[in-house]
């Protein structure tokens, strides 16, 4: 299949005409398509290349040499496989006035390792895979739950194999490349049964046991997985005063077709899994928009009754998912339960219904009627 160009949501010579960045997503989101999209005449330096990964490891210097007055803005790709040359960037920045776009697969190294992450300097910005907005009129629900929404998967010939491949070798890849882990056989065990536990509160005790691993060590690949971008934390929205709510995070991974490559399947609508699929899809746009446009927190709720709702948006927006053409008074028990609160302006149920109606307090609206609103600034905190 041929792949269309995709204009992408983040705006990178906006970010870049203003302040340097680190801009950060898993591989295989875009990074480099889209710096040669929207930059393609500045200066860029690629750290997997050997060659340069070598010459500036040996004298980080060599990167100002080359640099001449015209080089306003730099890219550095994979800028975690070099830590050490953030110091001649943060010198570049302060003498040349040079804006820098730093990308990583991973911010483990450089959260973790000591580095200078450049004293506020930069920004930091992530990518995701494909978002409905962006694909447009090549979005198709069913493929995007099936191949999930890497650019080069979702559009693939093969992307059963794709995937395989992706999950199979590169993961492992990347954890080996991290140094986070030398026990990959272990890794790979925990990675599977954590696959299972997408969109759940998770038992860690349980993900030990299964992946037959300490506790303890569940607790730090959890973490890998964090700063490697794979997996996305939803903490509890903890306002409510009537009912009580649980403190307990639930997770996502970043991309809903790795996730069902994992667990071993694919997800085909009207198969038994096709419901959580589609809110670990709809997580994921939700997440794409806190990061390409709000900047608020997206969170979720559980009373220690049993009430829950999928998603809270800021303090402002309640959002339950059903992967239903036809939602039924039971499926809207917890909105009304949170309403119930008064704490908070929108409550709503996004689904597959074709039209959208109300219902007391809750306004149960088609998916794409939904995201329509979201990228368009309707449910924001004003």
């Amino acid at each position: 299949m041929t792949v269309p160009v995709i204009a992408r949501l983040p705006d990178l010579k906006a970010w870049i005409g203003k302040k340097s960045h680190f801009l950060f997503g898993p591989r295989q989101t875009g990074k480099t398509f889209l710096i040669r999209q929207l930059l393609p005449e500045v200066r860029r330096y690629d750290l997997l290349d050997s060659s340069i990964y070598l010459a500036l490891s040996q004298r980080p210097a060599r990167l100002a040499e080359e640099l001449a007055p015209r080089d306003k803005v730099v890219v550095i790709d994979e800028v975690q496989r070099l830590p050490i040359l953030l110091n001649e960037v943060h010198r570049l920045i302060e003498e040349r006035g040079i804006r820098f776009l730093l990308t990583g697969s991973s911010a483990r190294k450089l959260r973790r390792g000591g580095v200078n992450l450049l004293g506020g300097r930069a920004r930091t910005r992530y990518l995701h895979p494909l978002t409905c907005r962006e694909l447009g009129a090549h979005f198709d629900l069913g493929r995007a739950i099936e191949r999930g929404l890497l650019p080069a998967i979702y559009f693939s010939d093969d992307a059963k194999a794709d995937l395989d491949a992706y999950t199979g070798t590169y993961l492992q890849q990347e954890i080996v490349a991290e140094g986070a882990t030398r026990n990959v056989p272990a890794f790979s065990r925990f990675l599977r049964v954590a696959a299972h536990c997408n969109g759940t509160r998770v038992n860690f005790s349980n993900v030990a046991n299964d992946a037959q691993v300490a506790r303890t060590t569940v607790y730090e690949y959890f973490e890998i997985l964090q700063d490697t971008l794979l997996l996305h934390e939803v903490p509890a929205w903890r306002l409510s005063k009537k009912r009580k709510p649980l403190a307990s995070s639930k997770y996502y991974f970043f991309d809903v077709g790795v996730a069902s490559a994992l667990q071993g399947r694919l997800v085909r609508p009207g198969t038994p899994d096709f419901g959580t699929a589609f809110e670990s899809w709809l997580a994921h746009e939700l997440f794409a928009w806190r990061d390409y446009v709000s900047g608020e927190a997206v969170s979720h709720w559980r009373s220690t009754s049993g009430f829950e709702v999928d998603f809270v948006l800021g303090d402002h927006t309640a959002v339950e998912v059903k992967a239903k053409e036809n939602v039924s008074p039971q499926d809207l028990r917890s909105l009304h339960a949170l309403a119930e609160e008064r704490k908070l302006k929108r409550y709503l149920c996004v689904s597959l219904e074709p039209r959208g109606r109300r219902v007391g307090e809750v306004g149960i609206l088609p998916y794409r009627q939904f995201l329509d609103a979201l990228w368009t600034g309707e449910y924001s905190v004003a």
